[in-house]
């Protein structure tokens, strides 16, 4: 349930490159509000209450990364996103924090950076040549 609401909001983000110039703002706007109206409040509620460490337990899940994955996506967008929920906040800092994770996060690492205009123009030759 988690990985599935996750990854609507994920969509969003991984689709932004591909939009025209003039709808990218629109779309950074339309994203912000769909993750502070409906979807953080959620989780939010989750962390506060459950009194457990990650989303579904104790130990880290699928569901752990695809929430810190979308969070770091969408803060690179909207730097603030997370200013209204504490605890989101928290929990972004504790996942970011596991080791493999922290490793992988690091400069140097073999995380992929933000998809620029040569990513959007290869995935346009492969994809529609």
């Amino acid at each position: 349930m988690y990985v599935e609401g996750t990854l609507d909001l994920l969509e969003l983000i991984i689709m932004h490159p591909f939009l025209k110039p003039d709808d990218q703002q629109k779309e950074v706007v339309s994203m912000a509000q769909k993750a502070i109206l409906r979807y953080f409040p959620v989780f939010e509620k989750v962390l506060r209450e459950h009194g457990q460490r990650f989303l579904v337990g104790n130990q880290l899940s699928l569901a752990d990364v695809v929430l810190l994955q979308t969070i770091l996506a969408l803060e690179e967008k909207i730097p603030n996103i997370l200013a209204s929920f504490p605890h989101l906040q928290e929990y972004s800092v504790k996942v970011s924090n596991v080791p493999t994770i922290r490793k992988f996060l690091e400069p140097g690492s073999k995380k992929k950076p933000p998809p620029d205009e040569i990513y959007v123009r290869t995935v346009y030759n492969v994809f529609m040549p």
